[in-house]
């Protein structure tokens, strides 16, 4: 599956976009109110030179008892940016977000500006249902292979009831 083909490609909020020169304590103020949790920094003609998320703030910015009034997101924010194509396949994309420990890609368009932004979540979700399904596959092969399985259960069963019993004939 492509990435254009996730419904959350073309239902999220516009990308937080903000110049290098901006200072960190405006893109916090955006971003709390907004719920973002990551900010891309662009070149004047719009397209991404970095991103800045949650853990830039922790890391580049409190860890180093740096003000955020004075502190510009060029100079706190990840110049190594990896951006995705919408026809890019999503599972490579979580296979690599997952080992590279990151959670927000932006997606560019044709021009090289950002499109959307895709998080670990938003591809999460795709897998989610594959995984219950195997899980449900795996639990059936198991009960299917292995009868004795039923009757351990058809015994506590039958335990609790007799537990039950004994409880309600004591009172």
């Amino acid at each position: 599956m492509q990435i254009k083909d996730r419904p959350e490609y073309s239902q999220k909020s516009p990308v937080l976009t903000m110049t290098a020169d901006a200072s960190v304590a405006s893109a916090v103020a955006v971003m709390s109110e907004k719920n973002y949790g990551a900010v891309v920094v662009v070149s004047d003609d719009d397209k991404p030179v970095g991103i800045v998320t949650e853990r830039d703030f922790m890391r580049r910015l409190l860890a180093k008892g740096l003000d955020p009034a004075k502190t510009s997101l060029g100079d706190i924010m990840t110049s190594d940016l990896k951006v995705a194509k919408p026809e890019d396949e999503l599972l490579g994309w979580l296979r690599q977000m997952s080992n590279d420990r990151f959670r927000h890609v932006p997606v560019i368009g044709e021009d090289g500006r950002v499109v959307t932004m895709m998080s670990q979540g938003d591809f999460v979700s795709y897998t989610w249902p594959e995984l219950v399904a195997r899980l449900a596959e795996q639990a059936k092969a198991t009960f299917e292979l292995s009868p004795s399985m039923f009757a351990a259960f058809g015994g506590a069963v039958v335990f609790f009831l007799a537990v039950i019993a004994a409880i309600l004939a004591i009172n």
